[in-house]
């Protein structure tokens, strides 16, 4: 499992308007239907889904780390599917350590991806720990950087 399969140069947004952890989600998934990766006749039910897994427990890391990683499964979802977004300011998101958060990696997936899925959950976590990535990803220029250190990342297994 690496980056590159399931984050594309374009499902980068290197500075997220959103300031909720609401709209985080929403911004980043709508960018997955304004491109035509996901039917947008299921924007309402991904959607509840992504809320759904929040709801049960924040998404965010703690530990320092400025990441969170919204992700659902939904049986309209054709394999493995993700967006990068960044916030320059942080963004409250009911962080453990009640840190804002600055990095976001929207998953989604069908159940028959059970396995990738999990793998890019664990693949993102991994070199998400290495502070000096994080930092390049949260002082990157544009997303044409991240998208280069995402690559460097991927490169370096």
């Amino acid at each position: 499992m690496q980056f590159r399969d399931f984050v594309t140069q374009e499902r980068i947004i290197d500075n997220l308007s959103a300031t909720t952890k609401a709209e985080v989600i929403t911004e980043m998934a709508d960018l997955l239907f304004s491109q035509g990766a996901v039917n947008p006749d299921l924007r309402e039910g991904i959607l509840t889904a992504l809320f759904h897994r929040e709801e049960l427990q924040s998404t965010a890391i703690g530990q320092g780390l400025s990441l969170a990683i919204p992700h659902a499964k939904h049986p309209g979802v054709r394999g493995l599917i993700g967006v990068l977004g960044r916030s320059r300011e942080g963004v409250d998101y009911d962080s453990p350590d009640g840190e804002p958060v600055h990095l976001f990696f929207l998953l989604l997936s069908n159940r028959e991806y059970a396995d990738r899925h999990l793998e890019a959950l664990a693949y993102i976590s991994r070199k998400c720990r290495n502070a000096e990535f994080r930092n390049c990803l949260i002082k990157a220029v544009n997303r044409d950087q991240i998208a280069d250190f995402l690559e460097d990342a991927d490169n370096e297994d």
